[in-house]
C-alpha cells in the first residue's frame, strides 16, 4: 500500500500543515480569506481547463489552497479574529459577566473548575472561552453543564509556567481555544433561572441521572468507578491507586470512551443488525441504523470531545466497511480526519486525537501484515494470534506519542490486553444491558453481582499485571525529533520486513543511525550542561544547581522540592539527585549571592553582592539593607508573602535596583 496514491493522505498533509502554520504563525484572517477565495478559485480553474487531476500544476494548487484552507481554519479559533471576543471588550476592573457552564472539569483541593461560554460583558453580546475557577467553600454551590450564572469580575490571561519544563498549562488551553481564565469566591455569582438548554447540557444531564442511579445499587467503590469509565466516559470517580494500576499496565485506554471502545461496539451492533441485510436495501440500512446506534451512544456518554471524535471516526469506517474494500479503509479513514480537522482544526493538537488516529491506521495499516507472516490452522491459535497482532500494531502506532507525552513505556502491554481486551466486548455489550436495567430500576441482584464481579477480575488481573514494576519503564527523556525519528524507524522495520529491497534496507538504516546519533548527540550536551536558577514553590526555597547529569538541590524543605523536579530531571536527562539544605550564602563564578531568611541577620563580611535573595518574609527595611549590602539585584521567590513582594518591588523602582519576583516572573537562572 502506498500512501501517496491516496488523495485524501495529500489533502491531510497538506490540511494539517496549514493548521500548524496557522496557529504557530497566526495571519490576518480578512487578508487569509480573501487569499483562500482566490486559490479556490484558481484551482477551480485549472481543473475546467485541463479537464484531469493528474498534472502537477494541480497537484501544485491544491497543495497550496488545502494549506491555505488550514490556516484559515485554524485562524478562526483566535480571539484577536472576533470583534465580538471578551477579551476585545471586558477591562482591567471588574466586569458584569454572563456565562454558561460548558463542561465540569475535575475539581482541585482548592476550587472547582469549569470551562464556560461568555454570553455578555456589562451587557454586551460576546463570544469566547474561558476557565472559570470558583473557590472550595461549605456553602459551595454546584454547578452544571448548560447552567447560567452572572458575577462581577475579570477575564484575565492564563499565566505562563513559573518553572522550567514544567506542565505548560496556558499552552494546553490555548490548544483548546482557550486564552483567558476568571477566578471568583463561592458567594461572587448568582445562577440565572431558565437558563437555555442545548444538547451537550441535556446529555450530560441524562448521564448524570444514569450515573445516580448506579450509585443506588451495591456496586464496590473501585467497580463503580470503572463502570462509569467504561460505560459513560467518566473517570473522575475511579480510585486513584486503580487508575495507576491500568497505566503500568498498559491498559489505561479502556478507561476512557475512545476508539477501541467505539469499535468494539460498531463490530456488536453490525453483528446484531445482521438479520436486517436479508432485507431490500438491508445493508444500506444496516448501516444507517447502526450509525444512528453509534450516535446515541455519544449521547449518553455526554457527548464529550472525545467521544464525538471517535464516533465521527467510526461512522466513516461503518461506511467503509459497508464498501467492503481494504484499500478503501484506510482512504475514508483520511477523509474522516479531513474533516473533522475542518470542523475543529484544535483537534490536531489533543494527545487522545493524535492516539486515536496513529492507532487506527497502524491497525489498518499493520494488522494485515502481521497475519500474512503466520496464519495458524488452529482457531484458538488463530484468534489469539489475531488478537495479539492488533494489540502490537495499535502499540506500535502510539508508541512514540506516548513516549513523548508520558515518558513511560509498559512493556507488559500486550499480557494485559490479551487478557482484557477480548471481554470488553462482552463487558460493554453486557454493560449498555445493565445501564437500562438500572434507568428503570429493574436491575436483578444476579446481574449486579455478576457484572461487579466480573470488573472486580477486570481490575484484579489489571492490578497485578501493573504491579510488576521491573516490566515498566518510566522517566523515559523523548523529545519532538525523537517523535519524528521514531515514525521513521517503525516506518522502516515495516516497509523492509513486508518488503525487501535495497532502498527499503537504505531508509531503515537511515532511521536507526538518525535515532541513536541524535540520542549520542543529545546525550553529550546534557553532560556538559551547567546551570543554576531559582525555582518558584509556595512556601518553600530550592535552588537547582545542575553540573552536566547530576542536579544538586538546596531547598528549605527538600521533601517538598521533590514533585517540582519531576519534569525537570526527564527533559534534562538527570541521572543522579543530591538534596542539600540553604546556606547564607553562595559563590557564582565570580558572582556572589546572599541569601536573607525570616532570621533577617546581614553578613558581616560581605558587600556589594552581585545578588540578594529574600526568602521566608524576613522583617527588614529594604531601603536600609540596599544601603548597607547595595546588591546589584534583589530576588524574591515563593516562600514570601504577597504583601511583602509588592512592598519591596516597590522600594526596588524607587532605588532603581533590578528585581524578580518568581512568583509572577517565573524561575531565574543565573548567568554562567
Amino acid at each position: 500500500m502506498k500512501f501517496l496514491d491516496f488523495v485524501s493522505v495529500r489533502l491531510a498533509f497538506w490540511l494539517v500543515l496549514g493548521i500548524l502554520i496557522g496557529y504557530y504563525w497566526p495571519p490576518n484572517i480578512l487578508w487569509l480569506g480573501i487569499v483562500v477565495l482566490l486559490a479556490i478559485g484558481v484551482l477551480g480553474s485549472i481543473k475546467f481547463r485541463l479537464k484531469t487531476t493528474k498534472v502537477l500544476v494541480f497537484g501544485i494548487a491544491l497543495a497550496l489552497t488545502m494549506t491555505l484552507i488550514g490556516m484559515f481554519t485554524v485562524a478562526r479559533s483566535h480571539p484577536r479574529n472576533h470583534s465580538a471576543h471578551f477579551s476585545r471588550i471586558s477591562s482591567k476592573t471588574d466586569s458584569q459577566l454572563q456565562l454558561k457552564i460548558q463542561e465540569v472539569l475535575t475539581s482541585s483541593p482548592y476550587s472547582q473548575r469549569y470551562v464556560v461560554r461568555v454570553l455578555s460583558v456589562n451587557g454586551h453580546p460576546t463570544t469566547g472561552k474561558s476557565i472559570l475557577s470558583i473557590g472550595i467553600h461549605a456553602n459551595l454551590t454546584t454547578l452544571s453543564v448548560d447552567d447560567e450564572i452572572v458575577l462581577y469580575g475579570t477575564a484575565t490571561t492564563v499565566p505562563p509556567p513559573l518553572n522550567p519544563n514544567q506542565l505548560n498549562y496556558q499552552e494546553y488551553l490555548r490548544k483548546q481555544g482557550i486564552y483567558h481564565q476568571i477566578n471568583v469566591h463561592s458567594k461572587g455569582f448568582r445562577k440565572t433561572k431558565r437558563p437555555s438548554k442545548t444538547v451537550v447540557g441535556r446529555a450530560s444531564q441524562f448521564r448524570e441521572h444514569l450515573i445516580s442511579k448506579l450509585r443506588t445499587y451495591d456496586f464496590g467503590a473501585a467497580q463503580l468507578g470503572v463502570i462509569q469509565a467504561l460505560l459513560l466516559g467518566q473517570r473522575n470517580a475511579i480510585p486513584e491507586d486503580t487508575y495507576t494500576s491500568y497505566k503500568d499496565a498498559g491498559a489505561v485506554h479502556i478507561l476512557a470512551v475512545s476508539g477501541l471502545h467505539i469499535g468494539i461496539l460498531l463490530l456488536i451492533f453490525q453483528f446484531l443488525l445482521r438479520p436486517l441485510e436479508q432485507l431490500p436495501y438491508g445493508r444500506s440500512l444496516t448501516l444507517i441504523v447502526v450509525v444512528i446506534l453509534l450516535w446515541m451512544y455519544a449521547v449518553l456518554a455526554g457527548l464529550s470531545p472525545s467521544v464525538v471524535r471517535a464516533v465521527t471516526m467510526f461512522s466513516f469506517i461503518a461506511y467503509a466497511l459497508y464498501l467492503n474494500r481494504p484499500t478503501n479503509t484506510f482512504n475514508i479513514i483520511t477523509l474522516s480526519l479531513v474533516f473533522i480537522l475542518l470542523i475543529h482544526p484544535l483537534f490536531l493538537f489533543q494527545v487522545g486525537f493524535q492516539m486515536s488516529y496513529a492507532a487506527v491506521f497502524s491497525i489498518v495499516w499493520i494488522y494485515p501484515k502481521l497475519q500474512s507472516f503466520w496464519y495458524p490452522k488452529n482457531s484458538v491459535v488463530r484468534k489469539t494470534w489475531q488478537l495479539l497482532s492488533v494489540s502490537i500494531a495499535a502499540q506500535l502506532g502510539v508508541l512514540p506519542i506516548s513516549l513523548f507525552y508520558f515518558h513511560q513505556f509498559p512493556s507488559l502491554f500486550f499480557i494485559s490486553n490479551l487478557l482484557v481486551v477480548p471481554f470488553l466486548g462482552i463487558l460493554l455489550g453486557a454493560g449498555l444491558l445493565l445501564l437500562v436495567l438500572a434507568y428503570f430500576d429493574i436491575l436483578p441482584k444476579m446481574v449486579l453481582y455478576g457484572y461487579n464481579e466480573a470488573v472486580g477480575v477486570m481490575n484484579a488481573v489489571v492490578s497485578w499485571i501493573g504491579e510488576q514494576e521491573a516490566f515498566v519503564f518510566r522517566d523515559i527523556p523523548f523529545d519532538i525529533a525523537q517523535l519524528a525519528l521514531g515514525y521513521l524507524l517503525i516506518f522502516g522495520l515495516v516497509f523492509t520486513f513486508t518488503k525487501s529491497s535495497f532502498r527499503n534496507l537504505v531508509f531503515l538504516l537511515c532511521a536507526i543511525i538518525g535515532l541513536f546519533s541524535y540520542s549520542i548527540v543529545i546525550d553529550v550536551i546534557a553532560k556538559q550542561d551547567e546551570r543554576l536558577l531559582l525555582a518558584h514553590q509556595n512556601r518553600n526555597t530550592v535552588i537547582l544547581y545542575q553540573n552536566g547529569r547530576t542536579l544538586q538541590v538546596f531547598a528549605e524543605d527538600t521533601t517538598r522540592s521533590k514533585p517540582l523536579l519531576t519534569n525537570y530531571k526527564i527533559a534534562q536527562r538527570i541521572d543522579t539527585v543530591v538534596s542539600s539544605t540553604l546556606r547564607n550564602s553562595y559563590s557564582l563564578n565570580t558572582n556572589q549571592l546572599i541569601i536573607l531568611d525570616s532570621a533577617a541577620v546581614l553578613p558581616n563580611t560581605v558587600r556589594q553582592p552581585d545578588y540578594l535573595l529574600l526568602t521566608q518574609s524576613p522583617r527588614i527595611n529594604l531601603t536600609r539593607v540596599i544601603e548597607t549590602l547595595q546588591p546589584k539585584m534583589i530576588l524574591a521567590d515563593g516562600s514570601n508573602y504577597t504583601s511583602y513582594v509588592t512592598r519591596w518591588k516597590q522600594t526596588c523602582l524607587e532605588k532603581e535596583i533590578p528585581f524578580h519576583y518568581t512568583g509572577k516572573d517565573g524561575y531565574y537562572q543565573f548567568p554562567n
